[in-house]
Order: structure tokens, then C-alpha cells, then sequence
């Protein structure tokens, strides 16, 4: 998390800095509501413009960033904050348009007189202020389509294959207010350090947006394969599909997701891999049944059935300078241990390791599967069901793992489940970058 804040913090007061800088002898010298409205429009734009521009480059998941941004579902969440952080700069920009005019038709402030508009020049300066009237229209109903779809976005209840369509929309949305930001933003600007990150932040977010547009994302991290088996665990409502790859795959580590596709209708969903590779082309995924297309999945699928994956993304790797590790998967949050397991069983690496599985549903093929693995790897394996044995709690654990402070914690599981856990040991001499947690929501 703690990538994310400072990336978005460096963004913001970089171009807060910059704009002041550009800005400063019209801004000091700003007097009345319409100065301050024509200061505060061009400030609210370079924000706006400026994080959609980065959280346009986030959308296409560019692999060079996660090791910066400790992987892809960090990645994501930067992207939503960024995202609500155009729209309400996006929203201020609007009421600073309009807010002004409101004061003037209640006949709070008086409209200053102005002379006739100058004559364009005949330069690119005059270009675009020919094309202001243009710019103008297109920014209002770009702002008013980008408010219902990054509306539509936050709102968990809408059915992800719509989000899935109708996310794809804010990419020309994106491109209607960099034409708007072209045309408007003071001229004057580009001639400074501000034009130049503006210059370069709008070109890389259009890049963006045209691979988006035209549905590249991923396109050189896609293959196709089939579903070989698939297995109910009626228990706990998951579906274990194995998948034989029929084009080439990079290999995976453990702890790393691929989107899959099992209907383009639907279009690509998260899923952590479970399985090690192998370099035999196969890969499995366990899906929970928790929204109302991964529960019909148990009856639709078959083998046979053609599948894309898009990969793998993902930092929980498993990595770190302590010889012990904690590790605690919440519900179907065990996903990435079972991969690690796998794995170790195969190359072990040497570090004690304490797996916590906490579960409200019991299936008892897959708990005897998970002591297998937890046996085969050398892992000490405690499971906890909540009815019958209660909630893990950081007490519980540090209890149950006297050399917690010396350890690397990794949890995959129920967001809260994670905060309150990683509140309750760094609270207790737990270092925090030892905590590592996956934030496994894409939207």
C-alpha cells in the first residue's frame, strides 16, 4: 500500500508544484471571483487530465510497473484512486464553469465588462483559439459520459460483464478531454516544465487509449488452450479447472493470476494460478462461486472447452530475507499457497513455514488436499474452521508462531480480515514492510 500512496501523492504534488510554478505571476495577481475562476480552471484541468492520463497507462496493465508498484493489483487500486481523483477534480472544473455563473443570475457578483474577443492569430496559438467553441462542447459531454462511467465502475453491484463493456467506453472518453486539454490549457504553459509533463503524460495516456480502443490490452500475453478436467468441491462452492495451454506460455511463478476467458461474452476475470509450472503446459485455477456468473461455471464448463489466459501478472512472490514466513489465506484467499506448496514440494527452500486457513464452509477432499500439499512442502498447516474453532486473530497467531517478529507475512484474503491482522502485528513490533498482502479486486 504503502507504493500506492506515495505515487499517488508524488502525483498530485508534482503537478500541484508545477502548475504554481507556471502559473505563479496570474495566480498572485488573481483578484474577484472571475480571476480566481479562470486560475482555479486551469488548475483543476492539469490535475484532472493529468492522473486519467496515468490511470489511461494502468489500464492496459504495463508489466514494466510492477515491480515499481509491487504488482498488477496494486497496480489496479492506484488506478481506481486515480480514477476517483479525475472525477472530482473533473467535478470541480465543472462547478468552477458554472458555480460563477449561479452568483451572477442570484446577483451576488457583478460579470466583469469585457471588450470584444481579439482576432485568432494567424500562428498555432490562434489555431486553437479558433477551436475553443469546439473544445468547450466536447469536454461538457465528455465530463457528463465520464461521470455515469466511472460511476458505473464503483458500483460493486453492477454485473461485471457490463462493467466489463462499458469500462472499455471511458478510453474515447479519455481521448474527447485530451482534445480539450490541447485547446484550452493556457498557451503559455507548454513553454514550461509543466507543458512538457503535460505533453508527455497526454501521449502516453492516448497510446494507451488507442490500444484500449482497439481491444489490444494483454494481446502479446495471451494463449489458448482447453479445459482438460474440472473438479466440484461442493463444500466450499469451488470449481478446480485445469487448463492444457495449446500456445505458448512464459511460465509462472506461485503467488501469480492470469485473466481468463471463458466466454467472450462475459469477457476475462482474475484468477490466481494453483498450480506450479511445470513446463508441460498446464495450468489450474480454483474458482469460488461468488457472483452470478463464477456460479454458473460448475454447470456450463466442460472439458474440451476453449479457453484464453492473459499472463501472468502479480508480485506475491513469496520473496524476502526472513528464514520464517507466516502465511494466511482467508477462504479461497489459499489459492497462491497451494501454488507455493507446489512448488516447494518439488524445490524446497529452506525457510519454517506456518500456513493459517481460515474457512466458513468445509469440504473434506479439499482440506485432505491442502494437508497433502501442506505435508508434501513441509509446511506446518493450521486450519480453522469459524464455526467450530472461532476467528484468527493477530493474538492468536503471534501465540500459535512465537518467532512472528522475525518472519515475512504474506495474506491473501478478505481485505478487513488483512488490515485488522496486519493493525494487530506491526502494533506489536511486527516491521511493516514484512507484511505483504494481496488486494485481489480489479475494480
Amino acid at each position: 500500500m504503502k507504493a500506492i500512496k506515495t505515487s499517488w501523492v508524488v502525483l498530485l504534488l508534482g503537478l500541484s508544484l508545477l502548475w504554481l510554478w507556471a502559473d505563479a505571476p496570474a495566480w498572485y495577481a488573481a483578484r474577484g471571483v472571475f480571476a480566481w475562476r479562470n486560475e482555479m480552471l486551469q488548475y483543476t484541468g492539469v490535475l484532472g487530465i493529468g492522473v486519467m492520463s496515468v490511470a489511461m497507462v494502468l489500464a492496459i496493465r504495463p508489466v514494466a510497473l510492477e515491480h515499481r508498484l509491487q504488482g498488477l493489483d496494486k497496480m489496479y487500486r492506484l488506478h481506481k484512486w486515480l480514477g476517483i481523483t479525475g472525477l472530482v477534480a473533473a467535478i470541480a472544473h465543472w462547478l468552477w464553469v458554472e458555480a460563477p455563473k449561479w452568483l451572477v443570475q442570484a446577483g451576488w457578483v457583478a460579470r466583469p465588462v469585457r471588450g470584444p474577443r481579439p482576432a485568432p492569430s494567424a500562428d498555432f496559438a490562434g489555431f486553437l483559439q479558433s477551436q475553443r467553441g469546439l473544445a468547450e462542447g466536447v469536454g461538457e459531454w465528455a465530463f457528463y459520459a465520464a461521470l455515469v462511467l466511472i460511476a458505473i465502475a464503483l458500483v460493486q453491484y453492477f454485473p461485471y460483464r457490463h462493467f466489463f463493456k462499458t469500462h472499455r467506453w471511458l478510453a474515447a472518453v479519455y481521448l474527447a478531454l485530451v482534445l480539450h486539454s490541447v485547446v484550452l490549457m493556457r498557451f503559455a504553459y507548454w513553454r514550461t516544465p509543466l507543458g512538457v509533463v503535460m505533453a508527455g503524460l497526454m501521449l502516453c495516456g492516448t497510446v494507451a487509449a488507442v490500444v484500449s480502443v482497439f481491444r489490444r490490452i494483454g494481446s502479446r500475453r495471451k494463449a489458448v488452450g482447453v479445459i482438460d478436467t474440472l473438479e466440484t468441491l461442493d463444500g466450499v462452492g469451488v470449481s478446480a479447472v485445469t487448463v492444457q495451454l495449446q500456445s505458448a506460455w512464459p511460465g509462472h511463478q506461485a503467488g501469480q493470476f492470469a485473466f481468463v476467458s471463458f466466454d467472450a461474452r462475459e469477457g476475462a476475470h482474475p484468477y490466481t494460478i494453483s498450480s506450479d509450472w511445470k513446463g508441460d503446459g498446464q495450468l489450474q485455477f480454483l474458482i469460488k462461486a461468488l457472483g452470478d456468473y463464477t456460479r454458473t461455471l460448475a454447470s456450463t464448463l466442460k472439458p474440451g472447452g476453449v479457453v484464453e489466459v492473459e499472463g501472468p501478472y502479480g508480485r506475491f512472490n513469496f520473496e524476502g530475507s526472513s528464514r520464517r514466513q507466516i502465511w494466511i489465506g482467508g477462504g479461497i484467499g489459499i489459492t497462491p499457497f497451494v501454488a507455493r506448496m507446489k512448488a516447494l514440494a518439488a524445490h524446497p527452500d529452506g525457510r519454517g513455514v506456518d500456513l493459517f486457513h481460515t474457512t466458513t464452509d468445509v469440504d473434506e477432499v479439499a482440506l485432505q488436499k491442502l494437508r497433502d500439499d501442506a505435508r508434501n512442502a513441509g509446511v506446518r498447516l493450521h486450519i480453522l474452521v469459524d464455526a467450530r474453532d472461532g476467528l484468527l486473530t493477530g493474538e492468536r497467531l503471534r501465540t500459535a508462531v512465537p518467532e512472528w517478529r522475525s518472519a515475512d507475512v504474506w495474506f491473501c484474503g478478505p481485505t478487513a480480515f488483512g488490515h485488522a491482522i496486519r493493525h494487530d502485528l506491526v502494533s506489536h513490533g511486527l516491521p511493516a514492510l514484512n507484511f505483504h498482502q494481496e488486494l485481489f479486486a480489479m475494480r
